[in-house]
């Protein structure tokens, strides 16, 4: 998800995104564990999408 869509959502929105990309963060790395993922970079970007919707959340707080 890039910056500029995440700017467009509502507080709620970005709070049920944040939860469904958190949910499936945690899924791919518990299936990376048992065997490993053929794009494991997926991983990575998951984060970085974590990272941008908390850091818009935290803006928004201010």
């Amino acid at each position: 998800m890039k910056q500029s869509e995440i700017k467009e959502l509502s507080v709620a929105e970005l709070q049920e995104k944040l939860g469904e990309v958190k949910k499936s963060y945690s899924d791919l790395k518990l299936a990376h564990a048992i065997s490993p993922l053929e794009n494991p970079i997926q991983l990575r970007g998951l984060r970085r999408t974590v990272a941008r919707i908390a850091t818009e959340l935290t803006k928004r707080e201010q």
